[in-house]
């Protein structure tokens, strides 16, 4: 069963759709020095084209312009040089023929990235600079290269959505708690926090679509994501308090928990139905959880997301559940209708 796709019943602002904008040359060169030289990137030429924009998650390898087919040429997509590409233009030295060499350096594309430790020859350097196209170069594989440019990219340019609420890891499962303001979703993650599992952020949270395949959510201000304001004590600092095992900075969305105040006129699941919610496009396993006086709903919430887990498991509770009674029934009903016709016959 899945929600429209309006998502979460109830009030919840949703804000700050968007994809990320003005990613340049030079972002992805200090993407690297954050991610520890993640991608082993240096600049070896046109250095005044750092600033060329990127615009996509592509990465495209030029052989065939490199033989003159321009058909198709995606000139908005990093241009990746392995060590084949890198053999033909050898070659295309030797015969003195660099015309679509520099024809490929003065389109609008990025850059250029040599692989291998590959270095191009002084002639398309100074074909670089006076496109300024910048060249970089890494001692990565191709193969290698481009699965690690992907992950970064796709995350880069995947569309984001900003949402308040609460998000946690629970039994290594990524809760994203909801709900109206004052229904209790900062207070509920602190006692999920002083029973062992961890924060991601409070308040707000940034999700981001990943190939529309899943969401990944983390603070939408990394100086604050892992500060809480609770009512009643004000902001209080999770990693002072508890240690900097009690936080992560960004985890996948598995469960979405919704919490709203108890209505005595709602009919509320009894029997876990399968409730998805579609956020971003990706559908995302819902439950409604009704808070009331008395009700623990921390130990509810890691009930849900060990369900969760064992769903990933193959494990249904309530499917099993549903075909345990639906055996039970028909085992009665066979057995009725065999005692029926055995006393039938005995009159007969």
């Amino acid at each position: 069963m899945a929600l429209g796709a309006a998502g979460f019943p109830g009030r919840l602002i949703f804000a700050n759709i968007r994809h990320m904008k003005d990613f340049t040359v030079l972002d992805l060169l200090d993407i690297d020095l954050k991610e520890h030289n993640h991608l082993r990137l240096r600049c070896i030429a046109g250095r005044s084209g750092l600033s060329r924009q990127l615009s996509s998650a592509m990465i495209s390898r030029p052989g065939l312009p490199l033989s003159g087919y321009f058909v198709d040429f995606n000139n908005t997509s990093l241009q990746l040089f392995g060590r084949g590409e890198q053999s033909y233009i050898r070659m295309l030295e030797d015969r003195n023929e660099l015309e679509n060499v520099e024809k490929i350096l003065s389109t609008s594309i990025p850059c250029c990235v040599f692989t291998d430790n590959g270095r191009p020859s002084s002639a398309i350097t100074e074909m670089a600079e006076r496109h300024a196209m910048a060249i970089l170069t890494t001692d990565l594989d191709s193969s290698d290269f481009s699965r690690r440019a992907y992950s970064i990219l796709d995350e880069v340019f995947a569309r984001t959505e900003t949402i308040h609420g609460v998000l946690v890891e629970v039994f290594g499962i990524g809760v994203l708690i909801t709900g109206d303001a004052g229904v209790g979703k900062s207070e509920t993650a602190l006692e999920l926090i002083g029973r062992g599992h961890r924060l991601i952020s409070d308040d707000t949270v940034k999700l981001k679509n990943i190939s529309d395949a899943y969401l990944i959510g983390s603070g939408e201000n990394p100086m604050f994501a892992h500060h809480m304001e609770i009512r009643g004590l004000g902001i209080i600092n999770v990693s002072n308090m508890y240690g900097v095992g009690a936080i992560r900075e960004k985890k996948q969305i598995q469960l979405c928990v919704h919490l709203e105040k108890w209505d005595d006129s709602k009919n509320y699941d009894r029997i876990g139905d399968s409730l998805t919610t579609e956020i971003l496009g990706v559908r995302v396993p819902f439950v409604e959880i009704p808070v009331k006086p008395g009700r623990n709903v921390p130990i509810l919430i890691e009930t849900a997301a060990r369900n969760e887990r064992l769903k990933g498991q193959g494990f249904y509770s309530a499917r099993d559940f549903d075909h345990g009674v639906m055996s039970w029934l028909e085992s009665e009903s066979t057995r009725e209708r065999y005692y029926n016709t055995e006393v039938e016959d005995s009159e007969t």
